[in-house]
């Protein structure tokens, strides 16, 4: 009988358990329930409003147009980084930090309303077929390109296209007009614009984005630039917007100690992701200095920021951009997608990179206002947040509320910029010079192969006397002796830099002659 009693007693216990867990579960049902129909509601009143519009508007409407601009001024609320990319978009911008494009491997200038040849691919469809830099491009296909104000992205959308495809390009050479036919190809896109011994003892590498290719590019020329006796590295990251966050990881692992924090990203979606150094980097023992810009961004500021907050080496130049928001990719099956921030980059002391965005003009005209406000000119301008105190490793202070703010400051020089410098400038008088010369001496200038042979070639020249010349002849732009007196140790390195990337030693000799002018590649040999 006893028994019995206790089973009751255990089953009306339990019933009130099960009824107690039905209640709260049927509570937290509704509540859900409630939570979705309240969010369903609002994201519905767009469809509805569509749905109106497509029932009794008074023309034919574009459904694609209006679809894309919903969603691209819903996202625009977000923040300046959530984009909608339709799809020839999506495409373009996949290829450009893909490491490779399909195309004819050339890469051009427009000085004066006609492309010139710049550089032709070694080994892609160009210099199979025999194009050469200097080559004037006329007509693509049957579309005449030359001294017609073509746009630039027009010429290279024409010029791409499916590996196997064909297109004839038409080159003016000195007085001959060549047809070729390309068959397109898989052109391979460098991310290192330039990597050479700057002096002895210090290598210069300059990074133009961040691509797939970049941590092996950069890998493989620090390799060669310490067989050459490398001691300190010059790492250039200026007016590098960024690209894939693997690679800034990849190449700071390459410099950093076991153990060491390279950045961490955190969002109310996404738990926090600590990124460090693994310790088999080649480059540990490598001295570095990093040279970063107003345009320096993203994947660029983790980089220098991780070399910044571990000590690892000094930062100079000026305040970087402030992109500090995660891209998540999604895409659609119209080969459309979406990059959507889903968390912030923080740099290894705490730091958040991304600068403030409450007012998108704000955000939109930021480095203008830069310039502006004088930031870029003095030290003393820029505007730091210094109650958002942090730390390095040791010790010192460096403050967040955007970007990366240099170890050591260099000002932008305007002191050079005489009248005739900028006269010069508005007609790009200086590219095109650097191209009749071309014309003149193309057979001699193409085989140069050494800086020895460049030097003799250029000091040949006699740029002090010709160019003044030149620019009176071509562009009616006088120069008085004072102002050439206050510009050419500016203008004539920055002369000989376009001349000398006509040769075989092609970009490297660009940065090879101008660097010696550069302020920010001055100072920071000054520190070693």
């Amino acid at each position: 009988m006893q028994r019995k009693t206790l089973l009751q007693i255990l089953q009306v216990v339990l019933g009130i358990l099960i009824g107690v867990l039905v209640t709260l579960s049927v509570v937290r049902y509704r509540e859900k329930q409630r939570l979705y129909n309240t969010r369903y509601g609002e994201w519905r009143k767009l469809n509805l409003i569509l749905d109106l519009v497509e029932k009794n508007y008074v023309d034919t409407l574009n459904r694609e147009g209006m679809t894309n601009a919903a969603v691209e001024a819903a996202l625009a609320k977000l923040d300046p980084h959530s984009v909608y990319l339709p799809p020839q978009q999506l495409k373009d911008s996949e290829q450009d930090l893909a490491g490779n494009f399909e195309g004819i491997g050339i890469q051009f200038n427009v000085p004066n309303d006609t492309a010139i040849v710049l550089e032709v691919i070694a080994g892609g469809p160009s210099e199979k077929v025999g194009l050469m830099p200097g080559d004037r491009l006329l007509k693509v296909d049957d579309k005449v390109i030359a001294g017609v104000k073509f746009p630039q992205d027009s010429m290279v959308r024409r010029m791409k296209g499916p590996s196997g495809t064909k297109v004839t390009i038409t080159v003016g050479r000195g007085k001959e007009v060549i047809p070729f036919e390309i068959t397109r190809g898989k052109i391979p896109v460098h991310s290192v614009d330039a990597a050479f011994m700057i002096k002895p003892g210090v290598g210069y590498i300059r990074l133009g984005k961040f691509s797939r290719t970049t941590f092996e590019e950069c890998h493989k020329a620090a390799m060669d630039l310490l067989d050459q006796g490398m001691a300190h590295l010059l790492f250039d990251v200026r007016d590098n917007s960024g690209g894939y966050m693997d690679q800034a990881l990849l190449l700071s692992n390459d410099f950093l100690s076991p153990g060491d924090t390279i950045v961490y990203i955190e969002g109310l979606h996404r738990a926090r992701e600590v990124y460090k150094a693994d310790g088999r980097g080649t480059l540990q023992s490598v001295g570095l200095t990093v040279l970063v810009s107003e345009n320096s961004a993203s994947a660029s500021e983790i980089f220098a920021g991780a070399i910044q907050d571990n000590d690892r080496g000094k930062v100079v130049g000026r305040r970087s951009f402030g992109k500090g928001l995660v891209q998540e990719p999604f895409f659609f099956t119209d080969n459309s997608g979406i990059r959507l921030t889903v968390a912030r980059y923080y740099t290894p002391s705490g730091r958040c990179i991304q600068k403030p965005y409450a007012s998108q003009r704000d955000y939109a005209y930021d480095i203008y206002n830069r310039y502006a406000d004088g930031e870029v000119f003095s030290a003393d301008s820029v505007r730091l947040d210094t109650t958002d105190v942090h730390h390095t490793r040791t010790g010192r202070a460096v403050y967040g509320g955007g970007g990366i703010m240099p170890d050591v400051f260099v000002p932008m020089d305007t002191t050079r910029a005489s009248a005739f410098y900028i006269a010069c400038n508005r007609k790009a008088t200086q590219m095109r010079y650097a191209s009749q010369v071309f014309d003149r001496y193309s057979a001699r200038l193409s085989a140069i192969d050494n800086y020895a042979d460049m030097d003799r070639f250029l000091k040949g020249l006699n740029l002090k006397a010709d160019f003044p010349a030149y620019a009176l002849r071509q562009d009616g732009i006088r120069c008085t002796a004072a102002e050439w007196e206050q510009t050419a140790p500016y203008l004539l390195p920055q002369l000989s830099a376009l001349i000398a990337r006509y040769s075989k030693l092609g970009e490297n000799a660009f940065y090879k002659y101008y660097l010696p002018v550069d302020d920010t590649v001055e100072k920071a040999l000054e520190l070693l």
